[in-house]
């Protein structure tokens, strides 16, 4: 492979192959530090597309982290299309980042993010395109030090051939820390070995190879143990408080991208306790911005990058203490272009008449609600302190602001679900349809997600099987049934998508194998429908042994040593388990906010409850 490539073979190339904007850096606000100058050379690597990829504030945080670091230097890559890979193998250029287009392998240190487990064949196409071993057994002394963060290295086993460490948690202090070490080791000539042990000291590092597994005769995880002193077990997670200041000068993409908007992250964490949602467990404690930091920030944002739109950015926005000030004081801002707030990840029954009327004159695109389940009796199952009045209320108030588009997000698939919860969602998405009649006529209209649920790690159905086939299709046919016409929208995921994501989620390092063998078949964006390539997984499967319906519709036991117990993100296997019996006894577990629920992270974390 050519070091990088020429000016003139891409401008030959780029014209041949979709979006080509995605692959020419120089965007406004990237920034270009001297390659010669930097002792130590990074490039966060997002394993999908640049539009997917520019949408993910975590990485335009870490880009601007490091590279105020003086002796660092911070660049971007993303995955390349298929019709840019095949563009790239044909004319054997290696993956670049954008900003200085040097191959992969001229860094010191590739950090991914994983943000969700059907993207992790890309990783493995990425090193490869890049000119890297995928295994990391493979990649020697003088090669990049490959490490992953994100949510999905909370369960880091399946990828632990491939990664060299995984950051557990929250990434802005660490990702300093592993420079200092891996600069002042390169510096004295350590060796790969010696840079790890470097690592596995720094609290929230998982090292993989430093760790022995072993599994019973029945196949079933038997023992994790640390062979090196420095292997810490548990590896706790990371967690960063206060917030650091978020990034004003924001990348702004050539290509539109999927939050095509400015955004500052209001708050971290939730108090909510939903059973079914990683999220509000991995990333206790909350965590808030205060007013001023907020609306000054946005304003920044506006002025340094253009936007007159910015998401304020949580896990459910409206819990903020504070979030009817915030909108109402940058709303009232003497801002040309008049600036537009979005607020995504509403509770239902924490959004009100007050703050629906504080957008009152401005632009205004859907909002977006997440009931989960369409029956009272399932709501209490999952811990969704929502009722049918908490939603209907605010889909008055919301078609009665001028919105004529309402978006709504169920599951289906959850722990006792029976036909009749799923009619429930039909009944439910057809009464706020009625609602909005009342306001717009026909213009009113309902866009209705449903996804199906699959039991992750951390949460308190970790231990449930994922829903058998038949049920599933069954389930989706009532919803396809009743929820037709040309005012409601109706998607839902599809089988084989959410059973990869169950058996890749759920599984151990033996995965990594399946991992590889369906990469090398062609796997490739498996989070894209269009290009899941179910026979090369089953193939995959197959050849290792793994048969993936026992793997997912298997029920776990409270005793069973799970495939991600070495990692803790501060919530108590004990607690998990204790909800999971709350929720087969259909009893709700009070939000944080109202008192602690002893689930482990004042011991763990430090939480400090509900602030």
């Amino acid at each position: 492979m050519s070091k990088y490539p020429e000016p003139d073979l891409l401008d030959r190339l780029l014209p041949s192959v979709g979006k080509p904007a995605r692959y020419t850096g120089n965007e406004w606000n990237a920034i270009h530090k001297s390659w010669e100058e930097a002792s130590l050379r990074l490039v966060l690597a997002y394993p999908d597309t640049y539009e997917v990829g520019m949408s993910n504030i975590g990485l335009q945080i870490l880009y601007a982290i490091v590279n105020r670091h003086s002796d660092a230097l911070c660049e971007r890559v993303f995955a390349p299309w298929p019709d840019m890979e095949a563009a790239m193998r044909a004319q054997g250029i290696p993956l670049y980042a954008l900003e200085s287009r040097r191959p992969l392998s001229e860094y010191d240190l590739i950090g991914f993010t994983l943000p969700y487990e059907l993207n992790f064949t890309n990783v493995l196409n990425m090193l490869d395109l890049g000119g890297l071993p995928v295994r990391a057994s493979e990649r020697g002394e003088g090669m990049p030090l490959v490490i992953a963060g994100g949510s999905g290295a909370y369960h880091p086993e399946p990828m632990a051939d491939f990664i060299d460490a995984f950051v557990i948690g929250e990434g802005e202090e660490v990702i300093l820390e592993v420079i200092d070490r891996l600069s002042r080791a390169r510096a004295g000539g350590s060796s790969k070995e010696d840079v790890l042990r470097h690592l596995a000291r720094v609290p929230g590092i998982y090292v993989p190879r430093f760790y022995r597994v072993t599994y019973s005769d029945s196949g079933l995880l038997e023992s994790f143990t640390p062979t090196l002193p420095e292997a810490r077990l548990p590896v706790v997670k990371r967690v960063v408080d206060p917030l650091p200041l978020a990034p004003a000068r924001l990348i702004v993409p050539y290509v539109q991208a999927v939050h095509d908007r400015g955004a500052i992250e209001i708050m971290r964490g939730c108090t909510q306790g939903c059973r079914f949602c990683q999220a509000g467990m991995i990333y206790r404690p909350l965590r808030e911005r205060c007013k001023e930091q907020v609306v000054q920030a946005v304003g920044e944002i506006a002025r340094h990058t253009g936007y007159s739109e910015v998401g304020l950015v949580s896990l459910s926005s409206a819990d903020h203490s504070n979030i009817q000030e915030i909108v109402r004081e940058i709303l009232s801002t003497d801002q040309r272009p008049p600036l537009s707030v979005t607020l995504p990840s509403l509770r239902t029954d924490a959004f009100s008449v007050e703050l629906a009327q504080l957008f009152h004159g401005v632009r205004r695109s859907g909002l977006t609600f997440a009931p989960e389940a369409g029956s009272q009796r399932l709501r209490d199952v999952i811990n969704k302190k929502v009722s049918e009045q908490d939603l209907l209320r605010v889909a008055e108030a919301a078609y009665a602001n001028k919105w004529q588009r309402i978006k709504l997000y169920f599951m289906i698939g959850l722990p006792t679900e029976t036909d009749d919860d799923v009619a429930a969602i039909v009944d439910l998405v057809q009464k706020v349809l009625q609602i909005g009649y009342a306001h717009h006529r026909r213009k009113a209209n309902v866009s209705v997600t449903v996804s199906t649920l699959v039991p992750k790690p951390h949460t308190p159905f970790q231990w449930q099987p994922l829903i058998d086939a038949e049920t599933l299709a069954r389930r989706q046919q009532i919803l396809k049934d009743g929820l037709r016409g040309r005012n409601i929208r109706l998607s839902y995921h599809h089988g084989h998508s959410t059973l990869l994501e169950a058996l890749i989620s759920r599984g151990d390092r033996r995965l990594g194998a399946v991992i590889e063998r369906a990469w090398r078949a062609g796997a490739r964006f498996d989070a894209w429908d269009e290009q899941l390539k179910w026979d090369a997984w089953l193939e995959a499967f197959e050849a290792e042994g793994i048969d993936p319906q026992v793997e997912v519709r298997r029920e776990r036991g409270p005793g069973e040593l799970l495939p991600w117990d070495h990692v803790s993100c501060g919530v108590s296997k004990t607690y998990l388990w204790q909800e999971l019996e709350r929720a087969t006894q259909e009893q709700i577990t009070r939000d944080c906010r109202d008192g602690c629920t002893n689930c482990g992270a004042v011991e763990t974390l430090g939480c400090r409850g509900g602030r």
